[in-house]
């Protein structure tokens, strides 16, 4: 990692900036050349099917007849047209859908290639590629965030696509491999409320020792080596006191703060955002608004940001009591209520239409229950898109036929007929739409998706704005 790649204009940033500083700059920092992603990735394999459900008469049947206690009752669903329906728990999502900033994009996942049921059931005889490890938690996760088909590639796919407009992946989730580039890492920061960087540490009499330090990297060696490091120390410290005042900021530190009332409902009596994915997406929300403030290579008109949310791999007791109840229910109404504060944050920002938010996750699970009122690994799975340059009111690719062992389901025998279903599109189609939108050109694309060239003229699955 060269990191210094990425902070080499930190230290035009002053330091000890405050938010209620940056405020008035943010407000005149709108640009029309400005557009960000944002991924938030659901670890454990969300169950997709019940995110996205059919509402149908027909295909509510098959839906029910298999899931059995699983199965949501469909008055409940939260209508996405007539067809097909969002969780119950997902209401707060009901208005961005309304407004046309919503889309679920149907069956995505890992392929090399096209791959119908035959072919992937008869790979090595007709000379085709299926993805590495399938239904493996790491592996699957590692396929998503590389947009790859096997372990080989190293990098993530938003660290090149960033890596491809100089800029970075701030992630306010760790370090996951999505926003590895080349020759850097994602920048991580911390939730709201904690210190970043050096924030705090040379505070009152370790303030001299921080000019030390400071004077110390400020001098020239001999030895290439000592000045790469040298350089990199005086980044750190800058791009520290840049980005630290604004890191820091909850809800109650700064009344005034406009996106604060987009996550009010997310704010308990304290000030404090009750979430971990509400706090995450808040302080992507406060970057958004005060890019014109941080260093230049953090991406100022393209940015792209990582978050996450845990805890779907739901093998067992994903209900309680009933479908509507637990484990699975509790996720999707901590997902929704934060992508919904989030969008009416960049409604607030002026922004909508220069965010896109997305999903990803390890792999769909199971169509049929287990015997423990859960699910187990799959394959292809269920996404949501949302943000004002979402071609909405509608969904997108081929919802699979709810018949185990039929077309959509890898199983053959009777012993593996659990409807693990073979993607309709790819992470490669999904991610070039993305990617397009955000401003990569197609060879910038085809490089940072080297499987894209096997599907020919379907670059794109249409759910986002030119």
């Amino acid at each position: 990692m060269q990191r210094r790649h990425f902070l080499s204009t930190a230290a035009a940033v002053m330091a000890g900036t405050t938010l209620s500083q940056l405020m008035p700059r943010a407000a005149q920092a709108q640009s029309v050349d400005y557009r960000a992603l944002v991924c938030i990735f659901l670890y454990g394999g969300n169950d997709g099917m019940n995110m996205v459900a059919p509402r149908d008469s027909t295909r509510y049947g098959q839906y029910a007849a298999v899931r059995k206690q699983l199965a949501l009752p469909q008055d409940t669903l939260v209508p996405l047209g007539t067809d097909y329906g969002l969780h119950p728990s997902m209401g707060a999502l009901s208005n961005v859908w309304s407004a046309g900033a919503l889309a679920p994009v149907f069956n995505v996942g890992p392929l090399f290639q096209p791959l119908t049921k035959n072919e992937y059931r008869n790979f090595r005889t007709l000379g085709k590629v299926v993805p590495e490890s399938l239904f493996s938690h790491s592996d699957q996760q590692g396929l998503w965030e590389t947009g790859y088909h096997d372990a080989t590639m190293r990098t993530g796919w938003g660290g090149r696509a960033a890596q491809a407009r100089s800029s970075l992946v701030v992630s306010a989730a760790g370090n996951g491999r999505f926003g590895v580039g080349d020759l850097q890492a994602p920048l991580v920061v911390p939730g709201p409320g904690s210190n970043f960087g050096f924030d705090g540490y040379f505070g009152g009499p370790a303030a001299a020792r921080k000019s030390a330090l400071m004077s110390l990297y400020g001098e020239s060696g001999q030895q290439q080596i000592y000045n790469a490091f040298a350089s990199q120390q005086r980044d750190t410290f800058a791009v520290s006191d840049a980005l630290a005042p604004t890191l820091r900021i909850n809800p109650r530190d700064n009344p005034g703060e406009p996106i604060n009332a987009a996550f009010a409902s997310l704010t308990n009596a304290t000030g404090a955002l009750t979430t971990g994915l509400a706090k995450q997406l808040y302080q992507i929300a406060k970057l958004i608004a005060y890019r014109s403030a941080i260093p230049t290579h953090v991406g100022t008109t393209r940015q792209v940001f990582f978050a996450s949310l845990g805890g779907f791999d739901t093998h067992g007791d994903q209900i309680s009591g009933n479908a509507l109840q637990g484990h699975h229910a509790g996720l999707m109404k901590t997902l929704a209520d934060a992508m919904a504060a989030f969008h009416q944050a960049t409604q607030v920002l002026g922004l909508a239409s220069n965010v896109t938010t997305f999903t990803q996750s390890d792999f769909g699970r199971t169509f049929a229950p287990n015997e423990s009122l859960g699910t187990d690994h799959a394959w292809g799975n269920n996404q949501l898109v949302m943000g004002g340059a979402v071609n909405g009111n509608t969904t997108y690719g081929a919802y699979p036929e709810l018949v185990l062992g039929g077309p959509s389901d890898v199983g053959q025998d009777s012993w593996e007929l659990q409807g693990r279903w073979i993607p309709t599109a790819s992470v490669d189609q999904y991610g070039a739409t993305l990617s397009r939108w955000w401003g990569l050109s197609e060879s910038q694309i085809d490089s940072v998706f080297p499987n894209l060239a096997n599907f020919g003229s379907a670059r794109s699955l249409g759910f986002l704005q030119a």
